[in-house]
């Protein structure tokens, strides 16, 4: 079948609800400008250039990145391939614009309609012929007179006139049209701000009074709820009971007297409940509720809590609870409408934490989603209603970046385009958790611009001290037991890359949109085993080559996977399940032991309630650590018994090169110290923490690795972020 191509000069092409202009540069889908960086766009218009028939990785590589060789060609013509597919809402499993053909190239599979060329086309594509071109054409064998022509030309330039006004009226009236830079001001200066652990179900909740802003901010390496002054942002911490360790804010009364406060530590998936006074009165546990997010009702005098997948009411004192609904996951940012009548949350995926928005009525019998289909996979967060009811606000990512959006609930339009949210920010931080101010339309929300560092311990001076900058990007690190690579995961875009120790070699393992959360090398350095995701997907165990090539999935479950490290001989593989806290709360958690040649896996015995396993090197012991990572345990292969090696917490354990030590990290000790634990006799030797630490300006730190000698690696983050304010009537007055 012969393939007919677009013309070249073609300036404009539609597909599906997409349309694209080739000079321009622009992407739109149904009016809506979608924004694409100019490489990706570069590829999609040629692959609409041979609509239908395939473009080979070299005539790519030819036509756009140039004919010399790069050994990043790669990867940048794969990231460019994804950045379509996301801005397309399309998929490599299940392609509908862009179909991937192993080792050769990319061909675009759907009809293509040529809006501008001077003569009709047939783009041939996937079997349909479509017929291009937007005129009227004359029916052949007939003649059109001059006077009809002009008659003709007349009623069709009146005709466009119409659609151009009306056209003009929703672009004023809806809410997806291009506006001018939202002025935005700068609230807080500290760079302290609290930004949350989305991943771990820890979200960033702020609240107003009008003239206070209530936030976490981190001090001493943890989160205390912090007050500013919104005309002058003068931050300072707010006295907490000694029981709350570090703290989250869930809601502000309406009255602006009290909080509910919740515990940010330990790691439980649900904690006991605070009422904080911000009028000096005491603090109070509310007594029998354990939630995770909580909200004052409307009445100011009840409280709305979610457990579980249910939302519960009950009073202040803990008693007459009622169950208002059952949900399908778990219930965050519980955010009433200013009459009442309606409730509206984030809903978080149990099993793979994407978040959506909902919506539900005040007696909990009517319950949908808010935002169907408008993002894919959803991410949408931590919504707010302006004080009028008007606007409702909130967080979305789209292209890895956080902006706020809006929806027009009050419009002369309301019920068709209020349905469409418009976009607050546009960069350059990543905006989140957005709140209203108690009059107006003013908001208020978090900017995130995390600066950090990668720290080595110095055992001479007893400081971290900086490691060398080819791992600065570096979220986590592990070297190769011969110590001659290294591989690390992006601290921007969680990628996995390895390179010889010195920087050179560097070659990308993993690239976007994979999520790589954790992985370990092979005893012979020749493989790593990891555990990444796609968005919207499960959490899977993966191995690849250190040289790089595919990634080769290790099983096929319906469930999370987690934390694998291979065995010395590199034939099997140990694995867990997430805690609570990251997906399945409902589904019992073990240790596995995977037999890649078999393909089968069976849980180690007795390892019911631990995760995260660590293998020694000599193969002998297993590492792991119970749900609430309160003591760090031990199993012998040699007897099949686990002991307790360490009664106390534990976070991120990484055994020494020689196998002799285990160091890790106690999150919960006041200056949170890195310590190390004698393999099997379990003496306990502290290593640095805190105090440590040169700098005046570094926030708080993650053990992230071992360095050559087993010197232990910190990423400290030198700031997290500050509150920012904006008002929404100046983006709607500048829009006009």
């Amino acid at each position: 079948m012969e393939v007919g191509h677009i013309p070249i000069g073609t300036s404009k092409v539609r597909f599906g609800a997409f349309e694209i202009d080739m000079q321009s540069g622009e992407l739109r889908r149904s009016g809506i400008l979608i924004r694409l960086q100019a490489q990706p766009f570069h590829v999609l218009a040629l692959l609409l250039e041979h609509a239908g028939g395939v473009v080979t990785r070299e005539e790519l590589q030819r036509r756009l990145w140039g004919n010399e060789t790069t050994v990043d060609f790669d990867h940048s013509l794969g990231t460019a391939v994804n950045k379509i597919r996301e801005a397309l809402g399309d998929s490599a499993d299940n392609p509908r614009f862009i179909e991937t053909l192993a080792k050769r190239g990319y061909r675009f599979i759907a009809p293509v309609v040529i809006l501008d060329d001077a003569s009709p086309v047939e783009i041939i594509s996937n079997g349909f012929k479509v017929h291009s071109g937007i005129r009227f054409l004359p029916t052949p064998g007939t003649h059109l007179s001059r006077k009809t022509s002009r008659v003709l030309t007349w009623i069709m330039a009146f005709a466009a006139g119409v659609l151009l006004l009306a056209a003009s009226i929703l672009f004023l009236r809806g809410c997806d049209r291009h506006t001018p830079p939202l002025r935005i001001r700068k609230v807080t200066y500290s760079g302290r701000v609290y930004p949350g652990e989305p991943l771990q179900e820890s979200l960033a909740p702020t609240a107003t009074d009008g003239t206070r802003i209530y936030f976490a901010q981190i001090e001493n390496g943890r989160a205390k709820l912090a007050q500013a002054l919104i005309g002058d942002g003068e931050a300072g911490t707010l006295p907490m009971p000694s029981a709350v360790i570090a703290s989250t804010l869930y809601d502000l009364s309406r009255d602006g007297s009290k909080m509910l406060v919740r515990n940010e530590l330990p790691r439980d998936t649900e904690e006991p409940l605070w009422v904080v006074s911000t009028i000096g009165e005491a603090a109070r546990q509310v007594p029998n509720i354990l939630a995770h997010d909580a909200s004052w009702m409307p009445d100011g005098k009840q409280i709305v809590y979610a457990n579980g997948t249910d939302l519960i009411v009950a009073n202040e004192d803990g008693l007459d609870r009622r169950k208002l609904a059952s949900l399908s996951g778990r219930a965050f940012w519980l955010r009433w409408s200013p009459d009442g009548k309606l409730l509206r949350f984030t809903l978080m995926n149990t099993l793979n934490h994407v978040t959506s928005l909902w919506t539900m009525s005040a007696d909990g019998k009517t319950i949908r989603p808010l935002l169907p289909d408008w993002s894919n996979p959803q991410s949408e967060c931590c919504g707010s209603w302006t004080a009028d009811g008007r606007y409702f606000v909130f967080q979305s990512a789209h292209n890895g970046l956080n902006n706020i959006w809006a929806l027009d609930e009050g419009g002369l339009l309301h019920g068709v385009l209020s349905r469409k949210p418009f976009q607050v920010t546009d960069g350059p931080l990543s905006y989140q958790s957005p709140i209203t101010a108690p009059t107006g339309h003013q908001l208020l929300f978090i900017g995130l611009n995390t600066r950090s560092e990668l720290l080595q311990f110095d055992p001479a001076s007893r400081l971290f001290l900086p490691h060398s900058r080819t791992l600065n990007s570096a979220q986590l690190v592990e070297f190769s037991r011969d110590g001659q690579f290294v591989a690390w995961i992006s601290l921007h875009d969680s990628t996995l890359w390895r390179s010889r120790t010195d920087g050179t070699q560097r070659l990308q393992l993993a690239a976007t949109p994979m999520e790589v959360f954790a992985m370990h090398w092979s005893a012979d350095g020749k493989r790593l085993v990891l555990m990444g995701r796609e968005p919207g997907k499960l959490w899977r165990l993966y191995l690849v080559d250190a040289n790089g090539g595919d990634l080769h999935p290790l099983l096929n479950e319906n469930r999370n996977e987690g934390d694998p490290s291979l065995s010395p001989d590199g034939n099997l593989v140990v694995f867990g399940r997430l805690p609570d806290v990251m997906a399945e709360r409902t589904l019992p958690k073990a240790i596995y032991i995977l037999d890649m040649k078999a393909g089968t896996f069976a849980p180690l015995p007795q390892s019911e309630g631990l995760f995260s396993p660590r293998w020694s090197p000599d193969g002998r012991y297993i590492a792991a650590m119970p749900l609430g990572q309160r003591k760090l345990m031990l199993f012998d292969r040699h007897t099949s018994v686990w002991k307790t090696l360490v009664d106390q917490s534990a976070a991120d354990p990484v055994w020494s090169h020689d196998g002799h030590w285990i160091y890790f990290h106690d999150f919960l000790e006041e200056s949170q110290a890195i310590y190390r634990a004698s393999v099997p006799d379990g003496r306990v030797e502290r290593i640095a923490g805190l105090g440590n630490l040169q700098s005046i300006d570094i926030a708080d730190f993650r053990f992230v690795g071992l360095a050559p000698g087993d010197l232990p690696l910190i990423r400290a983050r030198m700031s997290t972020a500050n509150i920012y304010s904006a008002d929404l009537d100046d983006l709607l007055r500048r829009s006009r």
